[in-house]
């Protein structure tokens, strides 16, 4: 897998090439400035665009920005943003962008990770491809922060127990015969739990990938009111 990666701690800029080498992975370009983040994947087309939150020139949000604008320019691209902190704002920012303007969903992946959770190379190596594949993965961090009791308006409030459950395991990117695993169910009862809260959260028919974007989404807006 070709990858960009943009972090501006040179130690851990380093580290994370090295890490991303052991996994086999190869990465063509390694900047440390957000300006430079858009006109390297525009360059290289990598699989992949790991990018820091946190970056020069502000040390604000300009490296959201980037993967926002990688996520805009450069469709197919999968983005996977690095944090300190758990901020589901960004999260769910990057999440609602759509990739290549295509209405939503996107062909490339999408994902928000811990730098702590970098340090596993087994938890890396996951978010890694799961998102150059396509999917999206949350921090299993943000999604536990986002399991707090909710206003009485928050649509949330419709799902059971084992609904929140499995929209929070579907947050963090997994698929349905994951979740059936994690459970101890069947693919089929998964089927029926998540059919039951996209009918819930009143979403639109369309792709079952851009659905389960959307009912993250809906988690996201609920954590935040």
């Amino acid at each position: 897998m070709r990858i960009v990666l943009a972090e501006d701690s040179v130690l851990l800029r380093e580290g994370l090439v090295r890490l991303l080498d052991e996994a086999g992975h190869r990465v063509v370009a390694a900047v440390g400035d957000a300006d430079a983040v858009l006109p390297a994947v525009l360059e290289h087309r990598p699989d992949l665009a790991v990018v820091d939150v946190r970056m020069p020139p502000t040390f604000t949000d300009d490296g959201l920005r980037a993967a926002v604008a990688v996520r805009r320019e450069a469709p197919g691209t999968g983005v996977l943003v690095l944090s300190q902190y758990v901020e589901e704002s960004y999260a769910r920012d990057l999440l609602a962008t759509p990739s290549g303007g295509n209405g939503g969903g996107g062909a490339g992946g999408v994902g928000y990770l811990l730098k702590d959770r970098v340090q596993d190379l087994d938890a890396l190596s996951d978010a890694v491809e799961r998102v150059a594949a396509g999917g999206s993965v949350l921090d299993p961090d943000v999604v536990a922060q986002l399991l707090v009791p909710r206003q009485a308006a928050d649509p949330l409030v419709a799902l059971t127990p084992r609904e929140r459950e499995v929209l929070g395991l579907m947050a963090e990117g997994r698929s349905n015969t994951a979740i059936a695993r994690r459970l101890v169910v069947t693919e089929g009862a998964v089927e029926k739990h998540i059919s039951n809260l996209f009918m819930k959260l009143d979403l639109p028919s369309s792709s079952a990938d851009h659905r389960r974007v959307l009912a993250v989404l809906t988690w996201l807006d609920g954590s935040r009111g």
